[in-house]
């Protein structure tokens, strides 16, 4: 069994995984990442962030040509099937993969495939496909092994019909119907791609609204836009049993109802991915939910090993672990440090979402009065020329000082467009203003503009 010796360990090369060994070795630091699977990208490449959005963008165009009536003159609308649709996104995923690869190359860290197991607090056993053992010992230990899909034990995920939301996308055929478990960031997307495709979806919800973080403006119109597109949604509902047979899924729940799809998925809570990692052996322990708890700083109870990502928890969002995993590995290496606790949310149904900030029943909660500042797109001219008038930006300001508390977007581009409004949330002082949009020439026409817009109406309101 060969033995290296390493500066700093990453185990996982997902956006934590990544950003961590490649901040190490920048630092000059003798750097090895482990993966387990055959490429590196981790859950957010291969099962997550990459090929849900690629395939919702491919969905979104099929939308966007069957439904203008200019296309009409060059035929019908056309039908696309899942596979097929998935088999274009799969392009984006080679192009991950090979541009990932190229960073741990370029960067000169060793990159070793298997799974790692803790020997003991600064010793890794390495084991690969093949039953090869390596063993790393390490200064410093970043674990940033993400998460995967919560499956239950009650349900058959061996069953052809039922699936999750990591085996979703090798779905070899195009349902009918199809019925979604669990309406949180990810059923809501799935919910939107499925629905885009033709397919008549069932969005069971075990509580009583969608994304109840949101603001309750913008759930409600992510509700209406669901239902525009055929998704009927059951709020306040929880399943009994699961059974597939050769030709469906039903779904039995425990109000009684009795549903029955030609496919079931599965998308209610993730776990950490810890379970292989032999923690017993260095005496840390992973919550009910396979994640580890780290301080401020980033630490486990082990002071030299690190974590970062989907397995320490909140936010679970490939943007927050990018920022976790570089600032775990700046904390260790004594660099400069920054605690990530802001982070505006994606979610990328059809129209997308995004925000940051208070939401209005916050605001209302705390008892800080504000005021509300809007602009649908309907009424902007980049909006009108591409077609895409479904949508607000919505601003949360102090009526007296203009301060901005919050910034709401629904529609085109929201992931896009909130980036303006926090960059001067987060201007210090008198900076952070709604003057900023009325006093700033924005390029026209654009969908940025909408915070010009929204900026005069609710200027409006108070003056």
């Amino acid at each position: 069994m060969a033995v290296h010796n390493y500066d700093v360990v990453v185990i996982g090369t997902g956006p934590a995984g990544e950003s961590a060994a490649i901040n190490a070795a920048k630092h000059g630091k003798r750097v090895a990442v482990v993966e387990k699977q055959p490429l590196v990208g981790g859950n957010c490449t291969h099962w997550g962030t990459i090929p849900s959005k690629a395939l919702r963008h491919q969905v979104k165009q099929i939308m966007q040509f069957n439904t203008n009536r200019m296309f009409r003159d060059i035929g019908e609308p056309r039908w696309f099937s899942f596979p097929r649709v998935m088999e274009r996104s799969r392009a984006t995923i080679d192009q991950q993969v090979a541009m990932r690869t190229n960073f741990y190359s370029r960067n000169r860290i060793d990159l070793f495939s298997g799974v790692a197991r803790f020997k003991d607090e600064h010793t890794l056993l390495v084991r690969d496909n093949h039953e090869g053992m390596d063993e790393l010992v390490a200064e410093k230990v970043v674990i940033a092994t993400g998460s995967r899909p919560y499956r239950p034990a009650d349900i058959n995920f061996r069953h052809p019909r039922i699936y999750c939301s990591d085996t979703i996308l090798s779905l070899s055929h195009t349902p009918r119907t199809l019925i979604i478990f669990g309406a949180g960031v990810i059923g809501c997307e799935y919910a939107s791609i499925f629905s885009g495709l033709g397919v008549k979806v069932d969005l069971i919800n075990n509580r009583d609204s969608l994304l109840s973080f949101l603001d309750d403006e913008i759930s409600d119109a992510l509700s209406y836009h669901l239902r525009k597109h055929g998704v009927l949604i059951r709020h306040n509902e929880e399943y009994d049993r699961v059974e597939g047979d050769e030709s469906g899924v039903t779904v039995h729940l425990k109000s009684g109802k009795r549903l029955r799809a030609d496919a079931f998925l599965w998308a209610n809570g993730r776990t950490g991915n810890t379970d292989q990692l032999g923690l017993e052996n260095i005496g840390l322990e992973a919550n009910s939910r396979g994640q580890l708890m780290v301080d401020e700083h980033y630490r486990t109870a082990i002071p030299h090993i690190h974590a970062a990502g989907d397995v320490i928890g909140w936010p679970s969002l490939a943007s927050a672990a990018y920022d976790q995993g570089l600032n775990a590995s700046s904390e260790l290496l004594g660099d400069d440090f920054r605690y990530v606790t802001e982070v505006p949310t994606g979610i990328y149904t059809i129209p997308e979402i995004s925000s940051f900030g208070r939401n209005e029943r916050e605001l209302t909660e705390a008892k800080v009065p504000y005021e509300v500042a809007q602009a649908f797109f309907k009424d902007t001219a980049r909006a009108q020329i591409t077609g895409d008038t479904v949508g607000m930006l919505k601003i949360l300001f102090d009526q007296d000082t203009l301060e901005i508390y919050g910034i709401h977007c629904f529609g085109d581009q929201a992931s896009e467009i909130v980036h303006i409004g926090q960059a001067i949330m987060q201007q210090k002082g008198e900076a952070n203003s709604l003057k900023y949009f009325v006093n700033t020439t924005f390029n026209y026409p654009t969908m940025a503009e909408a915070y010009r817009v929204a900026a005069m109406n609710g200027m409006n309101r108070v003056f």
